[in-house]
């Protein structure tokens, strides 16, 4: 099977995991999607699990690479926090489906082995985005009074739960949303005082 032809099946079968749920959908299913007998898929993948493996191992190595190089920028805090924001809601895009299992599934898959590596990746990606709210906390740009990690859940919860209702082909562009929800976190729903 062809690398392009293994991709394609690995999509079908992220968009029916996330249309219908892991455990719900079969293989017999998703190779009625595809197109193949089922035996087939077992030819190229071992199970399920394997197939929604390859689904989050690839986007969120793809997220942790992107996250990494923002966070190893030699710029201020607030343009990391920004690129940061940014980045997640570019993701939403090519891996909605992967999000969407994700979000779904985490606590079900995290009990199986295989996917022991959901915590750290969970982990990783918290440790990168608190470093820059107390880089952006110790260089006197964001406020001192609010605890780190409840900023980076706050801004995290906020760009998941977008999955479910955003189209990059939508009115605003990944970037136009991310620049709202910035404004929105950084200056607050406050109409500035008269000057």
């Amino acid at each position: 099977m062809s690398s392009e032809r293994r991709q394609a099946l690995v999509q079908i079968a992220a968009e029916l995991f996330a249309e219908r749920g892991f455990k719900a959908t079969t293989v017999r299913e998703i190779g009625d999607a595809a197109g193949v007998l089922s035996g087939s898929l077992y030819y190229h993948f071992d199970s399920k699990e394997m197939i929604v493996d390859e689904i989050l191992s690839s986007y969120l190595d793809s997220l942790l690479a992107s996250y990494r190089e923002i966070v190893e920028r030699d710029s201020d805090p607030e343009t990391r926090l920004r690129d940061l924001v940014e980045a997640a809601f570019v993701s939403l895009g090519p891996h909605r489906a992967a999000i969407t299992v994700l979000q779904n599934e985490r606590n079900y898959l995290s009990q199986l082995p295989r996917f022991a590596y959901l915590a750290k990746a969970d982990n990783d990606v918290r440790r990168l985005w608190i470093k820059v709210i107390e880089d952006g906390i110790a260089a006197g740009v964001f406020r001192a009074d609010l605890d780190p990690t409840i900023i980076y859940r706050f801004l995290r919860d906020s760009v998941w739960v977008a999955v479910r209702w955003f189209t990059p082909t939508g009115r605003l562009t990944a970037t136009q949303l991310a620049d709202q929800y910035l404004t929105l976190m950084l200056d607050g729903l406050k109409v500035p005082a008269a000057g």
